[in-house]
């Protein structure tokens, strides 16, 4: 373990654009620590500014002059005097003659520290951009020469060079071309352990290339599995051929946290809190990267000390970064693409299904429920893929002790406007004899009392899948899997779920774009009813398995939600748990900001504490699925992505939740 290990993981990183007069070393130098203080103050770990900053980047010839490479230097002198006693990496590009050549350098400075100086590799040389004519790449240096510059022996070297912050967060530098080559420094720098690459960039703005770029920047930052903070220069560059539109850019594994305007005329600077913890569990779980990585390595890495406590306190509070309540429900720009993405996953998965089994009918139990109602979209777009006639599909309503008039009648209405057969089977007979069989009092609502209910459920869609051909299809979904909120050889079991890796958040979600895609469509009534208006009424109804009688005004008395807790919170909780491996501590405290004013602490608390002591427990259950599709990132199916002792302890998780 390191010495400073990260409590929740964050890093909170800034991405500044100052105002900038080319060759102008002196003002470029008191910009750059307005925005070093200001950064600082909000509790700023590390910081990068545009490719050679400290002159402009369009001086051009003037790189050629010694007064702008000596003044450049004597400013790194007083920003290293600058940056004592401060809590702060900052990244700058400045030019650096080594004596025989001129580099287009970053240099990291921390706490009045430059032990290296990070070279350009890839120079343009075409369009507007003619690097060459005054710098050399870093391929051209002496490897191990030793300079002197700012009054500091440093020794020359075109290897990746890593950085490490006292928390043992490590990150590289590349600069701007760097990234547009076909094999960026930032791929070693990635493989080498850094978790964040900082770009220091000067790119002109042309018509289409800053579409191309953030693309660039989102698929690099995803291909290595980090943080990448990109700094381009703005307004007060030359004008005289190109201009430079100012771009602040924070990735995290290919997903954009923070974007600066571009074409602003004054000082910009955007800070993102990112989460290397994530990006470290992303890389473990991915053997391909940690195939690639086995011959990366670097013989240096150069320790920066931040010790401001009060500031890494601040980062905990995550100021800058959302946390979005509902992960699991897609973010993207066409939220039909996505909707339509996951049907068809699952769409594929039981076609493949039935045709393999020579099939074209199927059983599935209707309740007037959220799950049973997803499923049998899936069924029904299913056959139509296929062209099989809807008839085929059997949909089971099993009214019982505790079914309401609400979702039997919103089950008879729905299959009805999707012209499956329809079966109806009350149990209540079956039971109450199967009661007398094993001696049960039917008026002691028990566990018996519900999960012979489930079973007889159950048995039923069985055996009549046995009596028309076919198979059962299975409604449960993750998050009743995640907390074992099913009836083992109950609802548990089918012999194909469509819905296993669907948690409920998303279910609703589902549900509610097909009845928005169906508001305009003809022949979907059902008396004065739309299909729309029933799926819409199936969404607001309580979340319930109906095994409890219902109360005096024959509303829904037993209540999920109310028993086991909102299922918003236990998919969030899901979600990190497995999907990173975060711990509760961290799960709470991220909770805590994506549901500020929605539940308190306690409240989180409680169920986070539900959560993992269920998971623990009903994983027995989740040992013995059936066949399902996955469709997200995280699935508990026993067969490749989750697999659990069933007698785990949950002690050392239910412990932390406490301390």
């Amino acid at each position: 373990m390191e010495e400073h290990s990260m409590e929740y993981g964050f890093v909170r990183v800034a991405a500044a654009i100052p105002s900038v007069r080319v060759a102008d070393v002196k003002y470029n130098l008191e910009q750059i620590k307005l925005q070093i203080v200001e950064a600082e103050s909000k509790g700023v770990q590390a910081v990068v500014f545009p490719e050679l900053c400290i002159t402009g980047y369009s001086c051009q010839d003037l790189f050629t002059q010694r007064l702008i490479i000596e003044e450049s230097e004597r400013a790194i002198e007083e920003l290293l005097d600058f940056s004592r006693n401060k809590n702060i990496a900052i990244v700058v590009g400045i030019p650096v003659d080594t004596g025989k050549i001129l580099l287009n350098c970053a240099t990291v400075i921390c706490n009045g520290r430059l032990d290296t100086l990070v070279p350009k590799t890839y120079l343009p040389n075409y369009g507007e951009f003619y690097e060459k004519r005054w710098f050399a790449s870093a391929q051209d240096i002496n490897e191990g020469e030793v300079i002197s510059y700012a009054g500091l022996h440093i020794e020359l070297t075109r290897k990746p060079i890593l950085f490490q912050l006292n928390d043992g967060t490590r990150f590289g530098v590349e600069i701007c071309e760097d990234v547009w080559a076909p094999a960026p420094p930032s791929n070693h720098l990635a493989l080498a352990g850094a978790d964040i690459i900082f770009n220091l960039s000067a790119s002109d703005e042309l018509i289409g290339k800053h579409n191309y770029l953030k693309s660039l920047l989102a698929q690099q930052s995803a291909r290595t599995i980090s943080a990448y903070v990109y700094s381009s220069c703005g307004f007060g560059e030359s004008t005289q051929d190109v201009v430079y539109g100012g771009n602040a850019l924070i990735y995290e594994n290919g997903k954009l946290m923070a974007e600066a305007k571009r074409f602003s005329m004054e000082p910009q600077m955007m800070i993102a809190d990112v989460d290397v913890e994530m990006l470290r569990a992303e890389r473990r779980r991915n053997t391909t990267f940690v195939n690639a990585q086995r011959s990366e390595h670097t013989d240096k890495v150069f320790c920066l000390d931040i010790n401001d406590a009060e500031a890494k306190d601040d980062v905990a509070t995550l100021r800058y970064r959302d946390v979005d309540a509902h992960p699991f429900i897609p973010k993207t720009e066409n939220m039909s693409n996505s909707c339509d993405e996951i049907f068809n996953i699952q769409v594929a998965g039981l076609a493949k299904r039935l045709i393999h089994t020579h099939s074209n009918t199927v059983v599935i139990g209707i309740s007037g429920g959220l799950d049973s109602t997803l499923a049998l979209l899936v069924c029904v777009k299913t056959f139509d893929k296929l062209g099989f006639n809807r008839k085929g599909i059997y949909g089971i309503t099993m009214p019982g002790f505790g079914t309401t008039d609400r979702t039997y009648n919103n089950a008879l209405a729905l299959m009805r406007s999707l012209g499956v057969t329809i079966r109806e089977i009350n149990i209540a007979k079956a039971v109450t004899q199967h009661f007398e069989d094993i001696g049960h009092d039917p008026s002691v609502h028990d566990v018996a009392y519900e999960n012979s209910q489930a079973r007889e459920r159950t048995q039923i869609l069985m055996d009549l899948t046995n009596e028309v051909g076919g198979l059962v299809v299975g409604t449960g979904d993750l998050s009743e899997l995640a907390l074992g909120w099913a009836t083992y050889n109950g609802d548990h079991m089918s012999m194909y779920g469509v819905n296993a890796s669907i948690p409920k958040t998303l279910i609703q979600y589902l549900v509610r774009y097909v009845a928005e895609s169906m508001k305009d469509s003809d022949g979907q009534t059902m008396g004065e009813r739309s299909a729309t208006e029933i799926l819409l009424d199936i969404i607001d109804t309580p979340i319930s398995p109906e095994l409890i009688p219902a109360d005096e005004h024959g509303q829904i008395k037993q209540k999920t939600e109310d028993l086991v807790g909102p299922y918003e919170l236990h998919d969030f909780f899901l979600y990190y748990a497995l999907r990173y491996g975060f711990t509760p501590k961290k799960i709470y405290m991220l909770a805590s900001k994506a549901f500020a004013g929605m539940y308190d602490e306690p409240t989180i608390k409680k169920w986070l504490a539900t959560f993992f002591r269920r998971f623990f427990s009903q994983q027995f259950k989740r040992s013995c699925l059936p066949d399902g599709p996955k469709v997200g990132s995280v699935s508990l199916s026993p067969r490749g992505d989750w697999r659990m002792p069933s007698d785990a302890s949950s002690a050392l998780w239910l412990s932390s939740i406490q301390d």
